[in-house]
């Protein structure tokens, strides 16, 4: 009996040795596994942010035959004490900050003549869906109205939007939300037809509609109303991989001008609308460019020395050619457009008749750089109450360098 209890005692130790390696061994074993284990890098935020920009210096003075010929609104180095001028300096800041939510902000160094920053975007994207053809897009951002004026100026060929769309939205932005929707092919496709240098506007969906203040970027809310745009277009690729795309936009709301008051019954919101087509052959190589619009709106008159709801008309027609020798890529463009009509924006919604031929040529040698030289005839009358009668008339070479980073 003692012997049997002595086995017992010895047979648990020696147990006990066994089960102590065991454990040890799996500790050990788990231990070299862990570090053999590769541990997933956690993201930083900054590395979701990606950085892009681009900067224009201008000369317009080259064969002026008028200093008194000026558009505020399209460069203001134009004419008497003009001079060499950085028209915009833009540092884009972007990405997507979760796999729904992509986010753009855009300051301008140059604005106002390089004094001071201002903003340009600032939105973000909401998609409604995994494919992400549905989107919200909420905050400061382009309205959609206009190819030329989606179109960025990076990518624009002339120097200035044209007078008669561009007088819709000064700045082409404001603050609001609208709804975006196109198939995801086809966002493929308005990608395409800016990385490849067509010059396409970018994504701005197949069907969009958007509620916005009215009183355009960076301006506060004057009123308790809202402006409605809506916009419909396609680009149509043919077999042959030639691409056109047709669109058809329009806009409604009530705007409150800027007026010198004299009395108080003078009026200073007005109803505005405006609605019109576009089409663009893109350049493969030939390309031809065209839009118009039509609707009403405040415009100073002369004659009564008030500002009135008259009716407004404008557009754009262009032709150019996309050539590509080596690495170097050439654009020769003419353009002529024309307008009739108030601009909404300007004080005592300035009257403006805008007649204007442009022909120029874009010379890239590489992405980073771009030189445009553009000769400008012009004929405009630009009239409020502070001076009734200006009509200039003149032509003018202007040049622009543009950096690409």
């Amino acid at each position: 009996m003692r012997k049997l209890l002595i086995w017992a005692i010895l047979a648990g130790v020696m147990m006990s040795k066994d089960l102590q390696g065991s454990t040890l061994n799996e500790d050990l074993l788990r231990e070299d596994s862990l570090k053999e284990e590769k541990v997933a890098p956690i993201r930083n935020w900054a590395d979701k942010i990606q950085l892009r920009g681009y900067a224009q210096l201008r000369y317009n003075r080259l064969f002026e035959t008028n200093p008194q010929l000026q558009c505020a609104q399209c460069d203001r180095s134009w004419g008497e004490d003009g001079g060499f001028f950085f028209r915009r300096i833009r540092m884009i800041f972007y990405g997507d900050i979760h796999e729904r939510i992509y986010f753009y902000i855009q300051p301008d160094f140059a604005s106002g003549g390089g004094n001071y920053v201002q903003l340009r975007d600032a939105y973000f994207d909401l998609a409604l869906d995994q494919k992400q053809e549905f989107r919200l897009r909420i905050g400061q951002s382009k309205v959609p109205f206009g190819f030329e004026n989606l179109q960025s100026s990076q990518n624009r060929i002339p120097l200035d939007r044209n007078d008669g769309l561009n007088s819709a939205v000064a700045n082409e932005r404001d603050i609001g939300m609208m709804f975006y929707y196109a198939p995801a092919e086809i966002r493929k496709r308005f990608r395409y037809l800016v990385s490849s240098g067509l010059k396409g506007s970018g994504d701005y969906g197949v069907f969009a509609l958007g509620l916005f203040n009215g009183q355009t970027a960076n301006q506060p809310e004057r009123n308790n109303s809202l402006h409605v745009v809506s916009r419909l277009t396609y680009p149509h690729e043919f077999s042959n991989g030639q691409i056109i795309e047709g669109s058809f936009q329009g806009y409604t709301g009530k705007f409150v001008i800027d007026r010198q008051m004299r009395t108080d019954t003078d009026q200073t919101e007005f109803r505005e609308y405006r609605y019109g087509p576009t089409f663009v052959l893109y350049p493969q190589p030939f390309g031809i460019q065209a839009e118009f619009n039509w609707g009403r709106g405040p415009e100073f008159n002369p004659e009564t020395m008030d500002v009135e709801d008259k009716p407004l008309e404008g557009g754009y027609v262009m032709a150019n050619y996309f050539l590509r020798t080596g690495k170097d890529v050439f654009i020769p463009f003419t353009r002529y457009h024309y307008y009739n009509g108030g601009k909404k924006h300007e004080f005592d919604a300035m009257k403006h008749r805008v007649k204007e031929l442009e022909i120029g040529l874009e010379w890239q040698p590489n992405p980073h750089f771009e030189l445009v030289a553009m000769y400008t005839m012009s004929d405009r009358t630009f009239e409020n109450s502070r001076n009734p009668e200006n009509r200039q008339k003149g032509s003018l070479l202007r040049l622009q360098a543009q950096i690409n980073f």
